[in-house]
């Protein structure tokens, strides 16, 4: 059996880089074609992984290798050491993340390996992922819900991935589940009076965030999002300079009505966002762009609409405005301004699969889970 070759990629390498990135088109449309996956936008993965464009990389630093076999690249990985997630936890995890390889264990033994051991050179202690390239991007392995595409900012693999993950010593941490809302169910009258009567004696208002004023209202989500997700597992605090650049890249993809900002006596203290799914046009861009893509998605977009639901990204509330039923009006004002759109539904989620309030909140709106994602980990 040939030796499995991993080639290091530096980020300067654009060469290299390039074809870290076109191993997922590999895995997806030759060695195990199917139908749901998304090809990302090139452009947007390589400014991803521009060091001097990604602030994420001011508080990390992270190596990269694509696996080759017979003269074919049959495999990738990044190794992350991430100092924000030491400072905010106090222990030493590094993450694993962008795995993806063929269906052959010494492929898999090589690339995890190698993170393994750049980790442990670091005085890592724990290894955890996959992470792209950290829980505030893309997190964790899809294990359950194959037959379904995913949904928007969310991962895709092979159901494979999970015999090879484990088969390499990795076990379970934590799972993250995915939720999905149809607007054929309306919500049960119980929930809406609640949500309604609760709003009233709290003195609560939910408005559309000013997309006109985006630079303010981002500056009020970053002082909720980092106190809300303050106690959860998995979270890193997002710097300003990073948290507004991710917050660009949403705009793209926001309707007014969809985001939503809660306030008491004035005072912003919770928020949540729902993100156009626009995964069936990506599809159509092959990761294209350029010459006529952006034409196409301007088309489809703004000429001839084909968005039919969406997905609520992240909701947060400040720590002393928990258990006060805040999460239900947002998915209870969010789910009626996707049914005013004639839309079919959105997606909810991830939420930690232990996060029993959210959890039994989306459950009571008679969501269902649709996708189960793994976290991995291992001692170094």
């Amino acid at each position: 059996m040939a030796e499995i070759e991993l080639i290091q990629v530096p980020l300067d390498d654009r060469r290299l880089v390039d074809r870290f990135i076109r191993v997922q088109w590999w895995v997806h449309r030759e060695h195990e074609p199917n139908d749901y996956w998304v090809p990302p936008l090139l452009m947007d993965r390589r400014d991803y992984l521009n060091e001097s464009k990604n602030p994420f990389f001011e508080h990390a630093t992270c190596a990269f290798w694509i696996a080759r076999d017979q003269g074919r690249d049959v495999g990738r990985i990044a190794a992350v050491h991430d100092v924000d997630w030491e400072k905010h936890h106090g222990d030493k995890v590094g993450y694993f993340g962008m795995f993806d390889a063929a269906n052959d264990p010494q492929v898999a033994e090589a690339l995890i390996g190698a993170a393994r051991s750049w980790l442990q050179e670091r005085g890592l202690s724990q290894m955890i992922g996959p992470m792209d390239l950290s829980t505030n991007y893309m997190a964790g392995l899809l294990i359950e819900g194959f037959d379904s595409p995913p949904g928007m900012q969310m991962p895709y693999n092979p159901a494979y991935y999970e015999q090879l993950i484990e088969g390499c010593g990795l076990s379970k941490v934590k799972d993250l589940w995915q939720w999905y809302l149809s607007t054929d169910t309306p919500i049960p009258d119980k929930v809406s009076r609640v949500a309604d009567k609760i709003r009233k004696r709290s003195r609560i208002t939910v408005r559309p965030m000013d997309l006109g004023r985006w630079d303010q209202e981002v500056g009020r989500v970053i002082e909720i999002y980092n106190d809300a997700w303050d106690q959860n597992w998995g979270f890193v605090p997002v710097g300003e300079r990073e948290f507004r650049h991710i917050a660009a890249d949403l705009k793209m993809v926001l309707r007014p009505e969809l985001a939503l900002m809660a306030e008491v006596d004035g005072e912003p203290v919770a928020f949540s966002i729902a993100v156009m799914n626009i995964n069936p046009l990506l599809k159509k861009l092959d990761g294209k762009l350029f010459p006529f893509g952006l034409l196409r998605l301007l088309w489809d977009l703004k000429v001839r609409p084909k968005v039919r639901d969406c997905r609520l990204i992240v909701l947060g509330i400040k720590s002393g405005f928990r258990r006060r039923g805040i999460d239900s009006i947002l998915f209870v004002d969010t789910h009626r301004a996707v049914s005013e759109l004639g839309w079919d539904g959105g997606e909810l989620g991830w939420t930690l699969e232990d996060n029993d309030m959210v959890n039994r909140a989306i459950e009571s709106m008679q969501g269902e889970k649709i996708k189960n994602y793994r976290v991995y980990g291992v001692d170094l």
